[in-house]
């Protein structure tokens, strides 16, 4: 058997974007800027063409042009929204591009006096076949007698090849040899809410939660949580992320700051689901019902708040589950059931599910739960450690949820090593936590970001969460409103999605001893705060949030990932880095450029030169241009040097829109 090259006769490689092996689709949003590239080299001084075909969902096919990117890495890209949810098809093109190899060639040997008749002869052939394609083109027909013209000088001749109206048919129709096509590839793009959102996190239990003489509390339900989101949505954020709402169980239920103690009004952790009531398509009956719990989406709606609820895959010892199914959890050899643990941490209050026994069983009632809850008008869940979980399971279950209800947005809870959280992604979920709360150095920051916004783009989305009931990290304990601030702006500047947990904005930064999570844990106990209180006072972070949900609303080049470039500072704890969208891209048919400068060290006052390449953001190398903070209002004259003082006591950081020339 003869065999088959795998290589067409002009190299197309290393498309993009796809997933490493190609296994499942690369993943895009609607209305995000996809940079599609390719690698692409002949043999030998032609010049080469490359096209992009992209066919839409509705099977709609449209060409583009790419363009060559750097010098001598020939590697091909052009820039394309995507504005339809499905899955879009595209692949490569590359030929020959016989005109411009001729005109190349022409250009310098005519004016040398060599082969002169020769290139002349070979013009006129190509334009002569261009117009047999094109019979009633009058423009490649003129310009082919005159540059066979016996009467007009060579340099005369020349020159017709070169002249605007050629050109521009000639780039209509190339004229092209060894078209040789790449295999399709497919993109998956899915609703806005996918890649972008401001997500804020609250326990509905603390909201309306009241503590009477004695000390005892009553729990907060939906109804009285449902007074939060006016002033959730006030901040502009637009989904509202609520913890288990499930019946909570009283087997080893834990006490206040994670203690083995509990008092018989302490809630426990609400991640322990299950008890006599209920289990995962239950709701905890302190909350309210169904019907409660259905008029409280109502209100969020109304509000312009989507409501994400947990997908915790995991039982209390009470879990109706627990009887039912004992296959569904690992028994010891003592008889015992396992709980969860981390050496040294121990969970007694939750039982892990054995996904090996009786695979088919869980899955079918993982997915009966979920379309329970979508059946309530849930469409957001936030998966709870789901890399404690068989990626195989995530692949089937996402695949079948999506299938059925392609708008459902599943967002991984995944601290872990870089394989699995990559692969979670990778399998179906459209966004994840990721190291960013450990990331708080210029370095750190800098290699993460490039990562986040290029490296991993085509299946990794990240939602960049400055804290969670789980993690309050040193920095935030130490380093004072200035450290909030940082994390804020950076988070909700550098990634399409971010996230709040609650108290955030009242600076809580009191840890546990010997862990990095608040004291007075609100996953054990009920949490009383007075945001209105602590903004009336002047000492709470709401404003400065509000803002960077106004900044986010009003700039789309902050509502993509992958156009971030890093930029240079000679201070080590000055971070740069800017967005950019071209005009072609948005609505108004401006292009919208964001410089963020970030002073990362939150007990000083940092002076330092940056440096700019003004060419990632739409202006001219050495062209100065104006930039407006979008936090202070000040105005400034910027250029490829500039001076910088950023104070961490007052506004540790700079959020400029640059004032881009018209047409930009």
């Amino acid at each position: 058997m003869a065999y088959e090259t795998k290589v067409g006769r002009i190299p197309i490689r290393d498309l993009s974007p796809q997933q490493p092996e190609n296994i499942w689709p690369a993943k895009a949003y609607v209305g995000e800027v996809v940079p599609f590239q390719a690698t692409v080299f002949k043999e030998g001084h032609e010049v080469l063409g490359v096209d992009l075909l992209l066919t839409d969902p509705s099977g709609q096919q449209t060409k583009h042009r790419m363009h060559e990117i750097g010098v001598g890495i020939d590697r091909w890209e052009v820039q394309l929204l995507l504005d339809d949810s499905g899955t879009w098809l595209y692949s490569v093109q590359a030929w020959n591009d016989d005109w411009a190899t001729w005109l190349h060639n022409a250009e310098i040997k005519i004016p040398a006096g060599v082969d002169v008749k020769l290139m002349l002869l070979m013009g006129t052939q190509l334009l002569a076949k261009a117009a047999k394609a094109d019979p009633n083109n009058r423009v490649l027909k003129d310009a082919a007698k005159a540059i066979a013209s016996k009467t007009l000088a060579p340099e005369a001749r020349l020159q017709v090849a070169t002249d605007s109206r050629v050109t521009a048919e000639i780039e209509k129709q190339p004229i092209a040899s060894l078209v040789t096509l790449s295999l399709p590839l497919e993109v998956r793009v899915e609703r806005s809410r996918a890649g972008v959102g401001s997500w804020y996190e609250f326990f509905p239990r603390s909201e309306g939660a009241k503590k009477n003489k004695s000390g005892n509390w009553t729990s907060g339900t939906f109804r009285t949580a449902a007074r939060r989101i006016p002033a959730v949505a006030a901040m502009g954020f637009d989904v509202l992320y609520l913890p288990p709402i499930h019946p909570i169980g009283t087997s080893f239920r834990k006490g206040p700051n994670n203690t083995l103690n509990p008092g018989p009004k302490d809630p426990g952790s609400p991640w322990a689901i299950g008890a006599p009531e209920g289990g995962h398509d239950y709701i905890h009956p302190d909350l309210g019902t169904v019907s409660d719990f259905t008029a409280f989406l109502d209100t969020a709606k109304k509000s312009g708040l989507e409501v994400a609820i947990d997908l915790a895959l995991q039982c209390s010892p009470d879990h109706p589950w627990v009887k039912e199914h004992p296959e569904w959890f690992t028994t010891l050899p003592d008889g015992s059931i396992a709980y969860a643990e981390n050496p040294p941490k121990k969970y007694q209050d939750i039982y892990p599910i054995n996904f090996d026994n009786d695979p088919v069983g869980i899955r079918n009632e993982v997915l009966r739960v979920v379309r329970y809850w979508i059946g309530l008008g849930v469409m957001i869940f936030r998966v709870d450690n789901p890399h404690t979980k068989p990626l195989q399971f995530w692949e089937w279950l996402l695949h079948q949820v999506n299938t059925e209800f392609p708008d459902v947005v599943f967002l991984a809870e995944a601290f872990t090593q870089p394989a699995m959280l990559y692969s979670l992604g990778q399998v179906g979920f459209q966004q994840s936590y990721t190291y960013f709360t450990w990331r708080n150095t210029k370095v750190e920051l800098e290699e993460f970001l490039t990562e986040i916004s290029h490296e991993h783009a085509a299946y990794l989305r990240p939602n960049l969460f400055v804290n969670t009931p789980d993690i309050l990290t040193e920095y935030l304990q130490f380093g004072g409103p200035a450290a909030y601030k940082v994390r804020a702006a950076i988070a909700a500047t550098a990634s399409p999605s971010w996230g709040v947990y609650a108290g955030y904005e009242l600076y809580e930064n009191v840890a546990r001893p010997g862990s990095e999570e608040n004291i007075e844990n609100e996953k054990y106990e009920y949490k009383s705060r007075d945001f209105a209180g602590a903004e009336a006072a002047g000492h709470s972070l709401a404003p400065y949030l509000t803002l960077l949900n106004k900044i986010r609303a009003e700039h789309p080049s902050l509502r993509q990932l992958r156009n971030l470039d890093v930029h240079w500072s000679d201070d080590d704890s000055m971070l740069v880095y800017s967005k950019y969208l071209d005009g072609k891209f948005t609505r108004s048919g401006r292009g919208d450029a964001i410089i963020v400068v970030a002073n990362v060290d939150p007990h000083s006052v940092r002076e330092t030169t940056v440096y700019l390449d003004p060419t990632r953001f739409g202006i001219d190398d050495g062209e100065p241009f104006e930039v407006t903070d979008l936090i202070t209002k000040q105005k400034y004259i910027w250029g490829l040097q500039n001076f910088v003082r950023l104070d961490a006591f007052t506004e540790p950081v700079h959020i400029l829109r640059v004032e881009l020339p018209r047409g930009k």
